[in-house]
């Protein structure tokens, strides 16, 4: 098959704490094949915030060189996932008059205005305005109110803030590794798109996205998002505190981790002895697996339990119904699931990225399901932007390609 006759492609660049991940997403109709993929460890941040710029863009680059060798393609631009604790999500409401009339695209876009328009701090910028429903005169919970007719349109949206540093930061990283930005996404919202289905976006779910450097929460409602939180700890916490309790090199506690890790220890069989590298070119140990338990039980304990109070504080708790899905590199840690059902006293599983076709074998885990989200969320964004995404090879053409919008 000729290049020129490619759909049209999208690309998710997820620049993580522990890992930069790019996925390339060639869009059909109603799906996206998954064409390509690079991953290379991320050198450069600390909890999903940029702190070292040239780092960073080295392996955004090597990356990206990955996903093109593999796509057989050239990425220009890509959207981009963002986390962090500085990451700020409240709910607005906007109101504005009619006249009775019918509802057209630029009093939904007003009303939204009116509802983002709130102080924000000067060092905050929005990086999302999320509608999570209209209201016409007094008929609350309409999704999509063009055409109506009515005096009063009101609008409740989220709103989503982020530091400016840390937003230009990253757009400067992408920059200098020579790709355009289309988009900054949240990355809860991201992985939410690959790893939700429609059913539990409408009775009430929980995603929670544990990653290297943050852990990041979105509560979804009849399908909206209700609720965001960025806690700073992340994968990075285990990995340390088995390399300080081990005291084994960073390096191998996360190989140790990802081997022999389980977050409940009174699931592993004490007699079974794992080998332990040491630093300082002493000889490896024989330690029983059930210390790994035991270091790293109190730790996963420690931030589910802080997760949960924030999800019982915000009172989005019991719009839960669905329970919790956990995504990210961390939610692959044996017994993680168990646990989590323990401390939230919900059903929890596992989210994988779905509805995606292509390669799905070299994406299909929890630690892309950030980077497929990317992907997706182009496919159903802003289509306009994306006309000229990428320069397919040689040809460097991309078929236009339109997706009808409400």
């Amino acid at each position: 098959m000729g290049q020129a006759a490619r759909g049209d492609l999208v690309v998710g660049l997820d620049i993580g704490t522990t890992k930069i991940c790019a996925v390339v997403g060639e869009v059909h109709e109603d799906k996206v094949d998954i064409i390509g993929m690079g991953m290379h460890p991320s050198n450069g941040l600390r909890k999903g915030v940029v702190v070292n710029i040239e780092s960073t863009v080295q392996s955004i680059r090597k990356a990206i060189d990955e996903a093109e060798m593999m796509a057989g393609c050239s990425i220009s631009s890509v959207y981009v996932g963002i986390a962090g604790s500085h990451i700020k999500g409240f709910n607005s409401h906007g109101l504005i008059a009619i006249k009775h009339r019918e509802i057209r695209h630029e009093d939904i876009d007003r009303v939204v205005d009116a509802a983002r328009a709130v102080p924000i701090p000067t060092d905050q910028e929005v990086i999302h305005v999320l509608p999570q429903g209209f209201m016409v005169d007094d008929q609350a919970g309409i999704q999509h109110p063009l055409g109506m007719t009515g005096v009063r349109l009101e609008a409740d949206v989220h709103i989503v803030t982020g530091a400016v540093t840390s937003v230009h930061n990253i757009v400067k990283c992408c920059n200098k590794a020579g790709l355009e930005v289309l988009d900054v996404v949240l990355e809860p919202l991201a992985s939410a798109g690959a790893v939700l289905t429609s059913e539990e976006m409408e009775l009430g779910v929980a995603l929670l996205d544990i990653g290297g450097g943050t852990s990041d929460l979105a509560v979804f409602s009849d399908n909206a998002i209700r609720h965001t939180f960025v806690l700073g700890l992340g994968g990075h916490n285990l990995t340390n505190d088995l390399s300080v309790g081990l005291r084994t090199p960073l390096k191998e506690a996360v190989r140790l981790k990802e081997k022999f890790g389980s977050a409940l220890s009174s699931m592993i069989d004490k007699d079974q002895i794992i080998e332990v590298p040491s630093v300082g070119g002493r000889d490896p140990r024989k330690l029983s697996r059930k210390i790994m338990g035991e270091i790293l039980e109190p730790r996963v304990e420690e931030m589910l339990t802080l997760i949960n109070q924030e999800l019982a504080d915000s009172g989005y708790k019991e719009l839960v119904n669905a329970g919790i899905v956990i995504t990210g590199g961390t939610s692959l840690l044996e017994n993680m699931a168990d646990i989590a059902e323990q401390i939230f006293d919900l059903p929890v599983r596992v989210g994988y990225p779905k509805d995606i076709g292509g390669v799905t074998d070299i994406v299909n885990t929890p630690q892309c399901a950030t980077s497929v989200g990317l992907v997706v969320y182009g496919m159903n964004n802003e289509p306009m932007q994306r006309k000229r995404s990428i320069g397919s090879g040689a040809l460097g053409r991309v078929k236009d390609f339109f997706r009808k919008i409400m």
